[in-house]
């Protein structure tokens, strides 16, 4: 494996415990919960595009059956193509997430509750304190600007991801303590710090592979799908990943698996789901002798742990594995993507449609 600390991917990537750390000290969680249980809502909805989406997905996951709020998560990409179809006068607090906070979908969904909830409260989470989510005032809304070193310098979002997910847990999973939630961050914190060394070194000798596979239960199923774009990102394409869950890998995605196709099983720390995970394991194993299946989690060929806010922990196994895979294939991991100008680091392209109030 070559020097990849001449990316600033990959510098992203293992400063993530540090960032965490420092943030759990910083981030007011109780002035947080505060302001939203003063906004008394019935429905709490997590908005964003591709990656920022998916962390709404894990913490609806994540935070299913507990207290307060309804939840669930609206990617802007289909709020902005459909917006009547969501902003039909239900009064609910909009959670947009943006690494840039300033993608195409970010400003029509701005535009989109100014027009048709503006007194919908806002609580805008951002790397970018120069960004739109940072800087556009409406009636109802709260901001948290990121630290600095979360506005990921590579194309691919990383740390950006992992904070705004650990944020958003901070604040939303009311089953722990305000008074707990800095030492759970640190935990988090502790367990990348100490897992970083082995994973990297798992990466370094685990082989290039033809496709990739990941599938989880519950919150790492969403963990599972960004695993897989970071892998289809940083390799420009040139290693299809599919994503899904343990029990519905069956119904259909596992033709997906020919050739050297490798697979990653996200274990969940939940006895009752980490059976069918341990099945699938099995099943796989014996049926695609030409894979190498790997399970990530604590009994885990890859011991990780996934309970509780741990569900980052597998997400970075992923960023790891597709750096390496990245720079294997001669890309630029930091822009895999140059010269050919079909993506970018902030979606540009899309034209935005205005609609009006009536």
């Amino acid at each position: 494996m070559t020097d990849l600390t001449r990316f600033a991917t990959w510098c992203e990537i293992h400063a993530q415990p540090a960032i965490w750390r420092d943030w759990a000290a910083a981030l007011d969680v109780a002035a947080l919960r505060a302001w939203v249980a003063a906004q008394a809502v019935d429905e709490v909805w997590f908005c964003g595009a591709g990656s920022s989406a998916y962390i709404g997905e894990m913490v609806v996951a994540a935070l299913e059956g507990g207290k307060g709020p309804r939840l669930r998560a609206v990617a802007t990409t289909d709020l902005v193509a459909r917006p009547r179809a969501y902003l039909n006068g239900r009064r609910v607090l909009m959670v947009n997430f943006g690494r840039s906070g300033n993608s195409a979908e970010t400003l029509g969904t701005l535009d989109l509750l100014d027009v048709l909830a503006p007194d919908s409260p806002r609580l805008n989470i951002t790397c970018n304190a120069a960004s739109a989510l940072a800087t556009r005032t409406a009636a109802h809304q709260r901001v948290i600007v990121l630290p600095d070193a979360t506005h990921d310098a590579g194309f691919a979002m990383t740390s950006s991801f992992s904070t705004m997910l650990l944020t958003a847990l901070a604040v939303f999973d009311l089953s722990t303590p305000e008074s707990e939630t800095k030492g759970r961050l640190e935990t988090v914190s502790d367990n990348l710090q100490r897992l970083l060394p082995d994973i990297v070194a798992y990466a370094g000798s685990a082989r290039r592979p033809d496709r990739v596979v990941f599938v989880g239960s519950g919150a790492l199923a969403f963990a599972a799908r960004e695993a897989a774009l970071k892998v289809m990102e940083l390799a420009a394409g040139q290693i299809p990943a599919l994503w899904d869950s343990t029990l519905g890998f069956r119904h259909g995605p596992k033709s997906f698996v020919c050739g050297a196709t490798d697979i990653w099983v996200f274990g969940s720390a939940d006895p009752h789901a980490a059976r069918y995970d341990a099945d699938l394991v099995t099943e796989l194993r014996a049926q695609f002798p030409g894979s190498t299946v790997t399970k990530i989690g604590p009994d885990g060929d890859i011991a990780v742990p996934t309970e509780n806010w741990n569900i980052i922990l597998p997400v970075v196994v992923a960023q790891v594995l597709a750096v390496v895979w990245s720079d294997a294939l001669g890309l630029t991991v930091d822009d895999p993507f140059a010269g050919q100008g079909t993506l970018s680091r902030v979606v540009s392209g899309v034209k935005l449609y205005p609609v009006t109030a009536t």
